[in-house]
Formats: structure tokens, C-alpha cells, sequence
């Protein structure tokens, strides 16, 4: 089967959030790397979905949203970098604005910041702390061991958004434990 017709079986092929799902089509795209960005780790390349299949994984993140969720949320948080690049496509679907949540130095003050760890390293997530409260959906690509996620939904919360969930491609279950809120996600491995 090629690659485009996978994708077009996407939307028979979105299981349960429950299940680990790595028969979906979109592993035939993905291309992992191994020992990168250092020994021991897999690195899932999502850029091959983003090459040729963006339409399709648009559409796959939002067939897994529960019903009527859209109407809780303001505006989409985006988590850099590859955040951006889906919560820009989906801002720009679903007509919703954007909150940016940016490494150091890219926001004009005044800013809230947090360090938070990686599986390979420390970094720290910086968001403009003088916006009015919305009600957020976090957007990001992959959610592995969750410090990203976690530091973009803390830094919401002291911000004064409500977050009501994070939206991902990519959920690596056993890397990471509970979120305080729903994570909704198109892939599990």
C-alpha cells in the first residue's frame, strides 16, 4: 500500500484514545531515527507528514476532539516549535487565535517564564504574561516525557487561562504519567 493511500484510510483507521495504535497509517510516513538526538533515544521524524500529508493530519487532530469541545476553547496554545506549525493550521480552520509559547528571548516583556527538564536536557518555555484569561487547548506534536507539555500548561494556569485539554499527534505512553487535563492525540506508541 502506498503512503497516500494510508492516508486516505485515516479516518477508519483513528482508534480509541485508549489503545496504543501503531498500525495507523501514518507510521508508514513517520520515519524514526535511532540514537538521535543522543544515544538511546528514538527520535519520531514527523517531517514527512508535514511534506505532503498536512491536510490529513489536520484532519486526523481533529477527528479525535470530543464533540463539541471547540465551543469551550478561545484560542489555541502553541507550543514551539512544531506547536506552531499545527495550532497555525488549525487556528486558521476552526477560526481561533493563538497563544505562543516560545523558548527565551523570542517575546516582547513582560513575559513568565519556566525550566523544565527533557528526556535529553533542560530548556525553558516563556509566554506574555499580560494577556487577557482565555480558555486554552495546548497544541504541540509530540508528548513524550510531558516536561514541555506540563511547563506550557503551568504556564498558562499562572497566566490566568483555564486550560480545558492538550491536543498532540504523537503520545509515547510510557514515557510520561498522568496530565491534569485530557490529552487528545491521533497516535500512541
Amino acid at each position: 500500500m502506498s503512503a497516500n493511500t494510508a492516508v486516505t484510510a485515516v479516518d477508519t483507521a483513528i482508534e480509541s484514545s485508549n489503545t496504543l495504535n501503531t498500525d495507523h497509517p501514518f507510521w508508514n510516513i513517520i520515519r524514526t531515527v535511532p540514537d538521535f538526538p543522543k544515544v538511546g533515544i528514538d527520535f519520531y521524524d514527523i517531517t514527512p507528514l508535514l511534506c505532503s500529508h498536512i491536510n490529513e493530519v489536520i484532519d486526523a487532530l481533529l477527528a479525535v476532539l470530543p464533540e463539541g469541545i471547540m465551543d469551550e476553547v478561545d484560542c489555541l496554545g502553541a507550543v514551539e516549535a512544531r506547536g506552531f506549525v499545527f495550532a497555525s493550521l488549525l487556528a486558521g480552520r476552526l477560526g481561533k487565535g493563538m497563544i505562543l509559547l516560545r523558548k527565551p528571548g523570542k517575546l516582547p516583556p513582560p513575559v513568565a517564564n519556566k525550566a523544565y527538564a527533557l528526556e535529553y536536557g533542560k530548556d525553558t518555555l516563556e509566554m506574555q504574561n499580560n494577556l487577557p484569561p482565555e480558555r486554552v487547548l495546548l497544541i504541540d506534536d509530540i508528548l513524550a516525557t510531558g516536561g514541555t507539555l506540563t511547563t506550557a500548561y503551568e504556564l498558562c494556569q499562572s497566566a490566568d487561562h483555564t486550560v480545558v485539554g492538550a491536543l498532540v499527534l504523537l503520545d509515547l505512553v510510557d514515557l510520561h504519567g498522568d496530565f491534569p487535563v485530557p490529552v487528545y492525540t491521533v497516535l500512541k506508541a
